[in-house]
């Protein structure tokens, strides 16, 4: 796990304190070394950096202020193989292919095996060389075998050839810059942001998908000209034309008709779980189970106790979570596992919270819980959480996903749409309702966020009108059932927004979340099955319950479910600080003139709909990462 950067200028040398300043601007996801490949006049030469390993400095001499074509920045959170031969950028022995990597390959023990027997020998026990020594072999088709969590830059001076690549469902993310200057890549964008070729300017088309689904939408950020890299493809750059190519290396299978009971179906996803888990608890430090007291996070604590018998759990505890917590206690001491307790006070929660915010580099809906989880595991000197994410969306474990039947009665009457002509809020409401024609649209309802209509009123005519408000692009095979709900709940709930707040909550304190849930097998098996066996409409997770009702006490197997997210709303019925706070951001919001005002007032002073305060939360949160990542 780490942080990776790079560029590389098309037409012209650039000064290497470019790599230089966007490596320290993620040195949180890396604090145990870095690295840089330097590349020009077609020589390539490695170096090492002021918070390198004292071994690499010996090895490599430390970068100083440089022109060069390209570059490549490296920030390491040492898991797998701690020695400095795990160290990156890191070259083939002809120094002909290069790479640097974030995130983890939980079967590269086995792609290492199949390797040595091609006769490709190996000079570290790190999952990095057998990516690079894959690649050799297999090309991109390299990617495709991958079962992890990766993002990956590899420049083949053979082929010349630059390639960028992320896994299947986007657990760790990559994003890049592209210009007729040249491309610009790194792990977080506030890196992108440190380089010359990049400057700053609103996407407003990210931010209205942004302000619809609580996250932007991929390939679009919120910022104009940098893009998020879609799961599970890679781009390719000819270092010759300069020509970029993308391609799609996987795609989600399609159910078929399997004559397989459910019985055969639950003892199959039990011994997946199983499966996964033996290659995700594997690391060379201290390994816990992030617990949150539901289904989900609680079957994998009980089911990693047979791998590694010394696992930690532990809970964060936050205002209204007393039964999560509970729950998480008594199936911690059912299974018999250490178990700890992490209470987030109200003022512990407020204290970092225009940090914390402006971290995500987009605005956001909610505080984000995991942010106190991943300090409290780097506290106690976890580097690696197994989390429980993933599972709702493989799983149909989302209470709106139990709506879908009925939408799909209920669209038949959505011709009434256009008589619905009063504007009060309810009657807005039945009419957005009544205007989810397709699969996308039931999906947008879903998230809980500002409806179309309700954007339109809010942002300035002048810049809305330049917004590219239909959203087709996004669609994907529009299947009247669950089958095509589940596509979007993947691509869209899991890839755009989960796993990537997860990754920047985490690696804000040097942490790696692991997804036991998300490897390569369990998806590609759960996917293939029928889909009136993954869902029937009337209880969430039925296939995961049943194989959880061996493990798990009834207790937890009987909790409805609950999110695990702080209660944004009863903080700011209850804290005048917050409500100060609040209104202090929207006063400063409102002089940009970017929103219609009248409409923010509206929206503060009223709120009567159970959601209405993530609106206004929204709003806080694009203010303040207005002011982080632009001129005030």
């Amino acid at each position: 796990m780490c942080g990776i950067s790079g560029y590389y200028s098309f037409h012209k040398s650039i000064s290497s304190t470019n790599i230089l300043e966007m490596n320290q601007a993620i040195k949180h996801r890396g604090p145990d070394d870095e690295g840089f490949w330097i590349y020009n006049n077609d020589q390539g030469v490695s170096f090492s950096g002021n918070d390198s390993t004292q071994k690499i400095k010996e090895h490599f001499p430390v970068l100083q202020e440089i022109n060069s074509d390209m570059a490549l920045g490296f920030r390491r959170l040492s898991i797998i193989d701690l020695s400095e031969k795990g160290h990156q950028p890191m070259l083939s022995e002809n120094e002909q292919i290069i790479i640097t990597f974030n995130g983890e390959i939980y079967n590269f023990k086995k792609l290492r095996k199949e390797l040595e027997l091609l006769g490709h020998s190996f000079h570290s026990t790190s999952d990095t060389e057998v990516i690079l020594k894959a690649y050799q072999e297999w090309g991109s088709l390299a990617f495709a075998r991958l079962d992890g969590m990766f993002a990956i830059c590899i420049v083949d001076l053979i082929r010349q050839k630059l390639i960028l690549a992320r896994d299947r469902v986007g657990m760790k993310p990559l994003f890049y810059h592209q210009s007729k200057e040249g491309l610009v890549w790194a792990s977080e964008i506030k890196a992108l942001l440190k380089h010359e070729f990049v400057k700053p300017e609103i996407n407003w088309n990210g931010v209205y998908t942004n302000f619809l689904f609580q996250t932007t939408l991929a390939p679009q950020t919120c910022f104009q000209h940098i893009f998020s890299l879609e799961p599970a493809s890679f781009i390719s750059i000819d270092l010759k034309s300069q020509k970029i190519s993308k391609e799609i290396f996987w795609q989600m299978p399609s159910p078929v008709k399997k004559n397989i009971s459910e019985e055969e179906a639950v003892q199959k996803i039990d011994e997946l779980l199983s499966e996964s888990l033996s290659g995700q608890l594997y690391a060379d430090v201290p390994v816990a189970v992030m617990m949150s007291g539901g289904i989900d996070s609680t079957l994998i604590a009980s089911k990693s106790k047979p791998f590694n018998a010394d696992i930690h759990t532990y809970t964060v505890s936050y205002p209204f979570s007393e039964e999560e917590v509970k729950n998480a206690s008594l199936a911690a001491k059912h299974f018999g596992v250490s178990h700890e307790i992490k209470e987030v006070s109200d003022e512990e929660a407020l204290e970092q919270l225009k940090e914390n915010i402006q971290h995500f580099e987009e605005p956001y809906s909610s505080f984000e819980v995991l942010i106190n989880a991943a300090e409290y595991a780097h506290d106690r000197g976890f580097k690696v959480v197994l989390s429980g994410n993933g599972a709702d969306e493989l799983f149909a474990g989302y209470s709106h996903t139990l709506k879908l039947k009925r939408w799909l009665l209920m669209r038949n009457f959505n011709f009434i749409s256009p008589f619905i002509i009063t504007k009060d809020q309810f009657s807005q409401r039945v009419k957005n309702y009544f205007s989810q024609d397709d699969m996308f649209d039931f999906f947008r309802q879903s998230q809980i966020s500002m409806m179309p209509l309700e954007a339109k009123t809010l942002i300035n005519p002048d810049i809305y009108n330049n917004i590219e408000t239909n959203l087709s692009e996004y669609h994907l095979f529009d299947t009247k059932n669950y089958s095509g709900y589940f596509e979007y709940d993947m691509k869209y709930s899991l890839s755009s927004h989960h796993v990537f707040r997860d990754d920047l909550s985490a690696m804000k304190y040097s942490v790696e979340f692991r997804y036991p849930y998300l490897s390569n097998d369990l998806i590609d098996y759960v996917s293939a099955l029928p889909q009136n066996m993954r869902f029937n409409g009337i209880q969430n997770k039925p296939l995961l319950r049943k194989a959880a009702a061996k493990h798990l006490p009834q207790e937890v197997l009987n909790m409805p479910k609950k999110g695990f997210s702080f209660p944004v709303n009863y903080f700011i019925k209850k804290d005048k600080k917050i409500r100060d706070f609040i209104t202090e951001t929207l006063e400063s919001l409102k002089k940009r003139n970017f929103f219609n005002a009248a409409v923010i007032d509206e929206w503060w002073n009223h709120q009567v709909h159970e959601y209405d305060w993530v609106k206004i939360w929204q709003l806080v949160t694009f203010e303040l990462w207005y002011q982080k990542y632009f001129k005030k």
